[in-house]
């Protein structure tokens, strides 16, 4: 590529340890630009996309071919944004000079772990045993999976109850990204599935025969395959040097199967930058090892550069403070001090109160009380551990009339509706998918587990092709449908279809399945809407592999999903727990039940480095406020499993995390109810009334 030579200063607007991380490097003689390994530490609000987007930029403008970078993110909306980014800075930067042209696309290899993974594996399938057209199962369809062999090995039929599918899916998939053997994980993790350990064992095993047979392939899968894939050097080599800077957002997130393919791609640490921040490691519950990113300077000969970046953009002074003396407490971390130019606002506030019903009043005062400030209802937030833990407030804002929306519950592609279209063109693409062709066939009538498990076992012993299943004896109540059903599959599987007009495909899907969809489900205007839109969708990808397979790993989100009914008011009130607040930003935040057992979460009791996530969970959770912050720690908790017996209650315990000197950067308060108010009456002794008479009178 062509170096520009430009006047503009396109890492002008970056601060110093910004900058220093950005243009990390030099210029190699023969064009391009080099650099050793780079860890950025970036605190919370420091900036570090818009450090990340420019370190691209600069490596582009500096020559890099973009083919030749990898960058790695964790969701589809950050690669999005990241590619967004760096296109506007190169096109600002490279204005009135030669073009340093970013292909079509962007950047071609910028992704997820997941969505790079799958590329990979389709290039090298031949190398590895599989069939490039092998089905990636999202989260819902390898449980399902999981649980017709469950069935099958008789599981199900225990005299005790053996564990759910989602349980089972959970442990393999801990194993799997933790490599560590199933007692360990059993023991660890699991323990009251320890007694199940043989039997799991087995089962996982079926499971992994399975999908070798169907050619699917899970989540964990897509890491699995690439791990052993560059564990061989010669792929590992060839993989490598495709690539001359690899690049990982987020990478406090990463579990040990993803640091080692990373190893592996780069094992001198050339062209690796890493950027994350050790105190936001809170996912070790999908595997993330915080050890990843505190031991990795020592990785490499000499040692990684470290830099980081402490000015923070969000947040006021006092709400960093707080934050800051929090972290410092913890066993294990990257000394930072985070500063902030905004030396205005008010000290966050610990709020103690008597007991659930007392905390949601005190949240709704204060959130209409900030309204009638000028602070709208989505500019404030309301996070906590669990999801649990808002019910009494969403009572509360129900009762209050005020519109929210809460973060978590059923996402778009798990909806009945949508999984079933999917599914047809999934047993198009892949027909051994056996997950996909039972969802399929059940949709017609008459068709149930049995004659399901027949028709598939017919198109196996006829070689996967669909046109056989034109002879197939369909049950009675499905014989007007059948004839049009193998139409259509046999189009779907035509290989002279147009691959350009794959998008006719959906339309035609959508007409086989309207009556179907009639049939079975109600609401179908908000189901026909949704379909709608999965078709609009579907004009964003070249191919039909390209979006089935990023569907799965980068699912949607409908408007429909959010909590409670459809909104009314533009306004409402953001409630999300901490773990789904992560990367969010408000200017006010209500961190609920700040006490022992809920931060930490009483399931951390006993293990160091699960308490020491449960404090950066709490620091994520205050790094959030751009401006006002409250803790709010009630002094008792009702127990609700009793059904009889009054007033069941617990008494709340201090967090062990609210230290004296993390006090001290706080104003304390109880916010209590309004004591009895009738001592402001004058009591008049000489009027009497006769409600008793009043009352026999109604009758």
């Amino acid at each position: 590529m062509q170096v520009v030579t430009q006047t503009f200063d396109h890492l002008g607007m970056l601060n110093s340890a910004q900058r220093q991380a950005a243009e990390y490097g030099r210029a190699s003689a023969g064009g391009g630009f080099t650099s050793g390994p780079l860890l950025v530490i970036a605190g919370a609000g420091t900036g570090k996309t818009m450090t990340l987007a420019h370190r691209v930029a600069h490596l582009v403008i500096s020559g890099v071919d973009p083919e030749r970078i990898l960058l790695l993110t964790f969701t589809r909306r950050a690669s999005d944004e990241m590619t967004r980014r760096v296109e506007s800075i190169v096109r600002v930067a490279t204005k009135g000079q030669p073009t340093v042209a970013l292909p079509a696309s962007g950047l071609p290899w910028s992704g997820t772990f997941h969505s790079v993974a799958n590329r990979l594996l389709r290039r090298f399938a031949q190398n590895m045993g599989l069939d490039p057209g092998f089905s990636v199962l999202d989260r819902g369809d390898a449980a399902d999976t999981l649980d017709v062999v469950r069935h099958e090995l008789k599981l199900t039929r225990t005299s005790r109850r053996f564990p759910k599918k989602d349980t089972c899916l959970a442990i393999y998939s801990r194993c799997v990204n933790t490599e560590k053997p199933l007692a360990e994980t059993l023991h660890t993790t699991y323990p009251w599935c320890a007694d199940w350990a043989d039997e799991l064992a087995e089962l996982f095993r079926h499971y992994v025969l399975r999908k070798q047979q169907t050619q699917t392939l899970d989540y964990d899968d897509l890491l699995l395959y690439w791990s052993h894939l560059v564990a061989e050097r010669e792929f590992a080599e060839e993989i490598g040097s495709s690539f001359d800077h690899v690049l990982v957002d987020e990478y406090q997130d990463t579990n040990l199967v993803q640091a080692k393919i990373l190893n592996a791609l780069k094992p001198d640490g050339n062209g690796m930058t890493v950027v994350g921040d050790d105190a936001q490691s809170i996912y070790s519950f999908r595997a993330a090892d915080v050890e990843n990113i505190l031991c990795f300077p020592e990785q490499y000969i000499p040692a990684a550069q470290v830099i980081t970046l402490e000015q923070n953009y969000r947040s006021t002074q006092p709400v960093l403070d707080s934050a800051n003396c929090l972290i410092a407490e913890s066993e294990r971390h990257y000394r930072k001090n985070l500063y902030s130019e905004r030396q205005d606002g008010a000290k966050p506030r610990y709020v103690t109160v008597e007991d659930s019903d007392a905390e949601a009043e005190y949240v709704v005062e204060s959130i209409l009380e900030n309204r009638e400030l000028g602070m709208q209802l989505k500019e404030q937030a309301v996070l906590f551990r669990g999801s649990h833990h808002s019910d009494r407030l969403e009572l509360e804002l129900v009762r209050r009339n005020i519109p929210y929306v809460k973060y978590g519950g059923l996402k778009f592609l798990e909806a009945a509706h949508v999984k079933d279209l999917l599914s047809v063109l999934k047993w198009a693409e892949n027909p051994k998918n056996e997950v996909a062709a039972f969802r399929v066939l059940k949709l017609l009538p008459g068709m149930g587990p049995a004659n399901a498990t027949r028709c598939f076992e017919y198109l196996t012993a006829g070689d996967y092709i669909f046109s056989t299943l034109v002879e197939f004896r369909a049950p009675a109540a499905a014989s007007n449908d059948w004839l049009a059903f193998c139409e259509l599959l046999e189009l779907l599987s035509d290989a002279k279809f147009d691959e350009q007009q794959w998008q006719s495909q959906l339309a035609a899907v959508r007409r086989w399945y309207q009556p179907h969809l009639e049939r079975i489900y109600d609401g179908l205007d908000t189901r026909e809407a949704d379909l709608e839109q999965l078709e609009q969708i579907s004009g964003r990808y070249p191919t039909r592999e390209r979006f089935l397979t990023e569907l799965t790993l980068n699912p949607p989100s409908a408007a429909g999903d959010l909590a409670g009914d459809p909104l009314l008011d533009e306004d409402y009130l953001i409630l999300s727990t901490v773990h789904s607040a992560k990367g969010q930003e408000w200017e006010s935040v209500f961190v609920l039940n700040v006490s022992d057992g809920n931060f930490p979460s009483e399931f951390a009791a006993g293990k160091s480095e699960m308490i020491e996530e449960e404090r950066r969970l709490l620091y994520v959770a205050m790094t959030r406020a751009k401006q006002s912050l409250s803790l709010i720690a009630p002094l008792r908790y009702h127990v609700t499993q009793q059904k009889r017996g009054g007033d069941k209650h617990v008494y709340g315990a201090r967090s062990r995390f609210m230290s004296e000197s993390l006090l001290a950067t706080m104003d304390k308060c109880f916010a209590g109810r309004p004591e009895d108010c009738a001592g402001q009456f004058r009591i008049r002794g000489d009027k009497q009334i006769d409600v008793a008479a009043r009352m026999r009178e109604m009758w």
